[in-house]
């Protein structure tokens, strides 16, 4: 059911509770935010409010605080903020209570203030009445743009929803289209290229992906698990409990459907997963024991971008190797480049969140990108068919 957005409800003048994903990372030790791009997702939805004069009071979490935590106060995001808005961004030391409350009341129309860090309450994550309740108070409309915390059922994304009027962002709005014309009305063929370390984590998604690809690619350290699923040695790559049982189910489901699935053909290699690692390129027929998978190889590159390209919607949710490290970083960075050619002339390509986001972000391709999600784990929950409760919770058209 399409959901009302924030272009449907009278904002003028009105305190505007916006849920935004300020969840971005800092250079260690430091209050550095090295990715902002989280940030410069929710501007569309707080100019178009800023233009509408309404009062913008804004939350957020940062990390996983357990009580206060210095260095996750949001104070540094507050600063990058003003800068990407071109205004005045007020702050409040807590995102509920007495403080908040009169920072709430002296907010002027037109005028920005981003509570504390919501989950230096505990409650915020258990959904907890009271304070829902003590949120909710400080706003009149209830504007959901965190497609990234909207699979989380927490006070902020989900309870706050039953006290207020509550719509989508632009943010959301655009995640839930895009994302769901891919599972609707994709345009043919459709391929889904799957990279990660863990089958487990993709299992349900490739599951629900299978009836609706023509194309299943799958990379990464889960690549292992299907290798193994077909008979070959792996050698000290990571195999959960169970991944080759997995791996196995996805390929009879793809035979049965007729779905062409592939796996690479040849890897990158390494005794040790180091930034100074010694890689060595291998068939997947010829894996050293003593050796792990942490890239595929350059024949793969070539044989994933040959199927990539013969479609016109492509789903990336997971990086084909350990593109943190240098010498495994080759096959994310030439699969990205691919993508972002195609989706400059003839495919829509949405690119998963999490570290495939990332990685896009990384090698400054997220821009040539049909669509970057900002969600990962809500973005795979979403492929899977899940409800979303933080999607669920807001008024429909």
């Amino acid at each position: 059911m399409p959901k009302r957005t924030v272009r449907d409800i009278a904002v003028q003048g009105k305190r505007v509770l916006v849920r935004v994903d300020f969840n971005v990372p800092y250079a260690p030790g430091t209050t550095r935010i090295t990715d902002d791009s989280r940030i410069r997702a929710a501007l569309p939805t707080l100019h178009f409010l800023l233009g509408q004069r309404a009062r913008v009071v804004l939350c957020s979490h940062l990390g996983r605080p357990k009580g206060v935590q210095e260095e996750l106060r949001l104070g540094p995001v507050a600063t990058r903020l003003e800068e990407l808005l071109g205004c005045r961004v007020k702050t409040a030391s807590d995102c509920v209570g007495p403080e908040a409350e009169s920072a709430v009341a002296h907010l002027s129309e037109g005028e920005v203030l981003l509570l504390e860090n919501l989950r230096f309450h505990p409650e915020e994550e258990k959904n907890d009445p009271a304070f829902t309740r003590a949120l909710a108070a400080l706003a009149d409309v209830y504007v959901n743009d965190a497609f990234g915390t909207a699979h989380r059922a927490h006070a902020s994304t989900e309870g706050v929803a039953h006290y207020l009027p509550a719509v989508a962002g632009l943010l959301l709005q655009k995640e839930i289209e895009m994302l769901g014309e891919v599972l609707e009305d994709p345009a043919r063929p459709l391929a889904a290229l799957l990279g990660g370390a863990k089958v487990g984590d993709k299992m349900a998604v490739m599951e629900s992906l299978v009836p609706r690809t023509d194309y299943l690619l799958v990379a990464g350290g889960m690549a292992a698990a299907f290798l193994k699923a077909q008979g070959k040695e792996v050698g000290k790559s990571l195999l959960e409990p169970g991944g080759p049982e997995m791996a196995g189910r996805i390929m009879k489901a793809s035979k049965e459907r007729g779905v062409k699935l592939r796996l690479p053909t040849d890897v990158v290699v390494a005794a040790e997963l180091r930034a100074d690692a010694e890689p060595s390129v291998v068939s997947v027929d010829h894996i050293p024991a003593a050796k792990m998978v942490l890239d595929i190889g350059p024949e793969t590159r070539e044989l994933f971008i040959g199927c990539l390209c013969l479609c016109r919607t492509i789903v990336w949710n997971g990086p084909v190797g350990v593109f943190e490290y240098p010498p495994f970083a080759e096959g994310t960075k030439a699969i990205a480049q691919a993508l972002a050619g195609m989706a400059q002339r003839v495919a829509t390509v949405v690119v998963g969140g999490g570290s495939t986001a990332e990685a896009v972000a990384e090698l400054g391709l997220a821009e040539q990108m049909t669509h970057v999600s900002t969600g990962g784990g809500a973005s795979l929950e979403f492929l899977e068919g899940k409800t979303l409760p933080g999607v669920a919770a807001l008024l429909d058209k």
